[in-house]
């Protein structure tokens, strides 16, 4: 272990001399880092192996967290604070004269997910570890992430994310464990001498799965689990380059097979607005389930009397949405095809293995496979649902006879296509949706037939967040404040932050509370200079909505709102405090209406940058490619959560709990989490307006809503939509810039009730601008929210999976000693 700093200079110098062969004084800061990171990794590695060998030892019954997208952020400084060395190592190599901060800016910031459900599937990883279960993630080792985002004249313009361009200090690669994934061609069974049939696979494209794992690193608790993330290459030499096409100079056709099958861990989520992308997005699907699958699978055969027809008492497979839903029929063909298991032992298995997370309420984003493609791609796999499908459709055929219309709802191949959601819940043993309302709505609305079927599968769990990264990490001043108050037990038991209560009328606590947040709006202040050139008020209120940029989560609600002060402002009128409005969030390429709000964005940014009656009243704010780096920077900062997405469309939220967790006060509908975070700080610490969901269902279900009628009777609106269809009165901007966002709120009726939660919106901006005014009423609602975050910690709810669904107790031995220098404070327990 790292005990001294005479020990971290050590190995930290020797590191750069084995690693790139020249002194330390030669070192680049990219050197630097890569030997730090490397330490770090041998003091992990010992620990990795241990994990590995206790978890063989007693046995334990495995998690495998199955998701397409892992959004861990960095590393290395996470690591640091969960190994007890963060201190130690910054001060030796102060001693050094090297800045750890630097080295810490210098980790890419892997862009490995598209948002929440990404950051979800990253902090599960970490509380599982934390907490000392056998938990481990499997995923696809993308080359280069989402995308990143650049706006330029207003515009998002998406380049490659090429993370990957210098070499991750943290994976390593496992050539020794590859398998091979099979697809298109085609599939046939031929009998056996014993009566079974075995397949036969022509003409398929074989690829070889190549893992690369990454240790996640539980807190001070000696255990470190596995993110597995596997890459496509080709599966032999000669897929590798044709080389009689090479010799004729046909250049493309030579390495043709081998870009097709890297192609399929090349980029997260391509633009699936063509077919043969969409086909791609597939092809990944059943990538990394049948790489992880056949990996467990082998794993657990190794074990000394083990027996495949038990699986289901050693491994659980969870997978995150609908992506991983291929799970089901691929664990089938493992066990029917590989292991010799009849298809009842094989279905008992499989449905005793597989759970399944529900992240959407909204039916169209379910997902759904075209019959055609599905089955020309995955021959076999489609032979196994098509035969799910008939029992079942019989079966409910038997149970339902009078009801062919709920069978038809409820099948999984219908309609020409393959509907994964059903598919999931027909074989997973427990489906969960994600926040109390958004379970509710599935069982009363989305998924209503389901669980009328199988009321004993459908549960709750409300998302949550690990609070290492996003208080402990992200925000150490207030940690120390935490500390100073209530002790550290809060690190490992979050539920104690409520202690943090009792201080809520201590005036040299909201004090200190105040002049943290004050400090931390400086620091992003700074960070929005360099970056963006926009020099922004530390005084003003700093309103922050940061998110995917989608119709559903009304980003185009926040611009109203600012354009409506915009022209108070030109007429005269007095907005009361300062605002800064912060907004962040990438569009999907081919999602032409995001990209428009982002250029609207833009361009009211430039607008109120150049109003003279705005200057040092108003600004807004677009800040370019969100990722987790710089969200760690916005989250301490923020004043004012913005949480406005239509009641009854967002299923649970996570950005609302990082704000709450650092002191921001929410802004929001009664949706998703908003409403298990206003009923757990109270109705004077959560600042609600809008619709609710009851009435939301309303309209929607009687028809009864006028998004014109709405706008002719509020002049406010008349005259900002005006506006907005004008091109903001801007010569550089054409008539019609903006055209569909207001055909999106009046042609085709306001879908997600915009305008009519505008005036209800306005009014409790009006609301939150009076409060804030009151620094004692604003900190006290702040701390409130701090002390009522604890619940939702990502430990709770990874608590909660493991008593209610996995089944799975801790397995820690030992708790690691921290070498922290600061007595009591960040890393001492």
């Amino acid at each position: 272990m790292l005990r001294s700093k005479t020990q971290v200079i050590a190995e930290f110098k020797k590191k750069i001399s084995n690693m790139f062969g020249i002194p330390f004084e030669e070192a680049s800061v990219a050197n630097r880092y890569a030997a730090l990171a490397a330490v770090v990794r041998d003091e992990i590695n010992e620990d990795w192996v241990e994990t590995n060998a206790r978890y063989t030892r007693k046995d334990e019954r495995q998690v495998y967290y199955f998701s397409l997208e892992f959004l861990t952020g960095r590393f290395l400084e996470n690591n640091l604070l969960c190994l007890g060395v963060r201190d130690i190592c910054e001060e030796a190599l102060g001693e050094l004269g090297v800045d750890l901060n630097a080295l810490l800016e210098t980790e890419p910031d892997a862009g490995l997910g598209n948002g929440g459900l990404g950051r979800l599937a990253a902090c599960f990883l970490d509380s599982m570890a934390a907490l000392g279960y056998a938990g481990h993630g499997n995923g696809i080792r993308y080359k280069y992430g989402l995308f990143t985002q650049k706006i330029v004249d207003g515009y998002q313009v998406e380049l490659p994310d090429n993370w990957l361009r210098e070499a991750n200090a943290w994976e390593i690669r496992k050539p020794d464990k590859s398998v091979e994934v099979l697809l298109g061609g085609r599939c046939y069974p031929v009998p056996e001498k014993d009566g079974s049939l075995k397949f036969i696979y022509e003409d398929a494209l074989r690829v070889r799965a190549v893992p690369y794992d990454i240790p996640i690193v539980g807190y001070r608790n000696s255990t470190v689990n596995n993110l597995r993330l596997w890459s496509a290459e080709a599966a032999s030499d000669e897929d590798d380059l044709d080389f009689k096409s090479f010799s004729r100079g046909d250049y493309v056709n030579a390495v043709y097979d081998r870009y097709a099958i890297e192609a399929i861990s090349e980029v997260l989520y391509p633009d699936d607005s063509n077919y043969n992308n969409r086909e791609l997005r597939l092809k990944q699907q059943y990538f990394f389930v049948s790489a992880g699958l056949q990996s467990i699978v082998r794993h657990h055969m190794r074990k000394k009397e083990f027996k495949i027809a038990e699986l289901d008492k050693h491994i659980c497979i969870h997978i995150n949405d609908t992506h991983p839903s291929l799970a089901v029929p691929e664990l089938m063909r493992i066990l029917m095809d590989s292991c010799g298991l009849g298809w009842d032992n094989a279905w008992r298995v499989t449905t005793g293995i597989i759970a399944y997370t529900n992240h959407t309420i909204m039916p169209e984003a379910l997902e759904k496979w075209p019959i055609d493609s599905f089955r020309a791609l995955l021959p076999r796999i489609y032979m196994i649902v098509e035969e799910i499908n008939r029992r079942f459709c019989a079966e409910m055929l038997r149970r339902f006879p009078s009801d062919p219309g709920r069978v038809a709802r409820m099948a999984i191949i219908g309609d020409g296509v393959v509907r994964m959601a059903n598919l999931a819940i027909v074989g997973s043993f427990s489906v969960n949706g994600v926040a109390a309302v958004h379970t509710e709505l599935l069982k009363t609305h989305v998924l209503r037939d389901f669980y009328e079927l199988y009321p004993e599968k459908f549960n709750n769990k409300t998302n949550g967040i690990t609070h290492r990264r996003w208080l402990l990490k992200s925000n150490p001043a207030l940690s120390e404040l935490l500390c100073d108050t209530i002790g550290s037990a809060w690190i490992r038991e979050p539920q104690r932050l409520a202690e943090f209560e009792r201080f809520k009328n201590d005036a040299s606590v909201l004090t200190r509370l105040t002049e943290i947040k004050r400090a931390n709006k400086q620091r992003l202040a700074k960070i929005i200079l360099e970056k963006n050139g926009i020099s922004i008020d530390p005084n003003s209120i700093f309103d922050v909505q940061v998110k995917r940029i989608h119709a559903y989560k009304r980003q185009i609600l926040n611009l109203l709102h600012v354009l409506h002060l915009y022209f108070r402002l030109q007429n005269g009128d007095d907005i009361g405090t300062p605002r800064t409005f912060i907004m962040a969030g990438k569009a999907a390429p081919s999602y032409y209406y995001a990209k428009n709000v982002i250029k609207l964005a833009s361009e009211i940014t430039r607008l109120l940058a150049a109003a003279p009656s705005c200057k040092g009243k108003l600004s807004l704010i677009f800040l370019e490619n969100y990722g987790i780096a710089l969200a760690e920077h916005i989250f301490p900062a923020a004043e004012v959560s913005e949480q406005i997405s239509t009641a009854s469309k967002e299923a649970s939220g996570t950005s609302n709990m990082k704000f709450m967790m650092n002191g921001a006060v929410t802004i929001g509908t009664g949706d998703g989490a908003n409403i298990e975070i206003r009923n757990q700080v109270g109705d004077e610490n959560f600042i609600s307006f809008g619709l609710s969901v009851d009435e939301v269902l309303e309209y929607y279900a009687h028809g009864n809503y006028s998004s014109w009628q709405v706008l002719n009777s509020d002049p406010r609106l008349e005259r900002i939509l005006a506006f907005i269809r004008s091109g903001l009165g801007c010569e550089h901007i054409p008539a019609d810039e903006f055209i569909n966002i207001a055909r999106s709120l009046l042609d085709y009726n306001d879908e997600f009730f915009v305008l009519r939660d505008f005036s209800s919106y306005v009014q409790t901006q009006e609301k939150l601008e009076k409060m804030y005014r009151s620094t004692k009423l604003w900190s006290k609602m702040s701390l409130m929210n701090i002390a009522g975050s604890g619940i939702f910690s990502s430990d709770n709810t990874i608590t909660q999976y493991a008593n209610d669904i996995w089944h799975i107790t801790p397995t820690c031995e030992k708790e690691r000693p921290s070498t922290s220098v600061r007595p009591a404070k960040i890393g001492k327990t």
